[in-house]
């Protein structure tokens, strides 16, 4: 894979982008650019976080494994935020799974260069403590959701997050996947994925899916995904959908 280098300063990523020039530009020589491959295991359960990730257009799934190998995703990261948040709570282990759901690229920095950054405050502190409030504010509106609204609802709202990530209405998920991530069996999501292609919001080919009508996408959501995309917007000054803004 190919690694854009001017990406250092175009600074992709939204938490990146977020800091003022002073602070990114002391994290600069930790940043290395690394290719993030499909499936590739960023940190696993109960092992200690030796780096964290900081994505470009990769999508990072955060996943809770069960003790018959069943999973589901607890979180979704990509270039809105930070793979590895443990490692600034105290603690460098989790009983969570981290891997590349979308592959693409994404800043790496050795976990205890992050954590003696984030000891000296200021910026970097804030950011990533705000960072940390809308992630708990994401993860309990998603308990919620997964207990109160339709399948359907639930997909569309899964669709719109991983398209705002990438940037792109058009992106690589297999049924198979889209239901270990929901935690439902795959004739469900077929069932509700076919309901969205007969409406004509989606289309799904080969593991391709393009998201054709995306304001209907959205009214069919269940109010989640606008709770989070606020949520955000209010904690550090973007939407997950939108270009980062500086709030300092």
């Amino acid at each position: 894979m190919s690694l854009d280098k001017n990406l250092f300063h175009q600074r992709p990523n939204k938490l990146l982008a977020a800091l003022p020039a002073s602070d990114y530009e002391r994290l600069v020589p930790h940043l290395k650019l690394v290719p993030l491959s499909l499936k590739q295991i960023l940190y696993r359960a109960a092992e200690p976080i030796t780096h964290v990730y900081f994505p470009d257009k990769a999508v990072v799934s955060i996943v809770t494994t069960m003790e018959d190998g069943s999973t589901v995703e607890a979180g979704l990261v990509s270039n809105e935020g930070m793979v590895g948040i443990p490692v600034i709570l105290g603690d460098n282990t989790t009983t969570t799974r981290a891997f590349v759901q979308v592959s693409g690229a994404g800043m790496q920095m050795d976990a205890d260069v992050l954590r003696a950054e984030f000891d000296r405050g200021g910026a970097i502190q804030i950011l990533l403590l705000r960072y940390v409030q809308a992630l708990y504010s994401e993860l309990t509106q998603g308990v919620a959701c997964n207990r109160l609204h339709t399948l359907e609802e639930r997909l569309a709202r899964w669709l719109l997050t991983v398209s705002d990530r990438l940037e792109s209405e058009d992106f690589p998920l297999t049924q198979e996947f889209i239901s270990e991530m929901l935690g439902v069996r795959r004739s469900g999501v077929t069932v509700a994925a076919s309901t969205l292609s007969r409406a004509g919001m989606i289309s799904y080919q080969r593991g391709q899916i393009n998201i054709l009508k995306r304001e209907d996408l959205e009214a069919t959501s269940c109010e989640c995904y606008q709770v989070i995309q606020k949520e955000f917007a209010r904690l550090l000054g973007f939407m997950p959908s939108n270009r980062a803004k500086k709030f300092f």
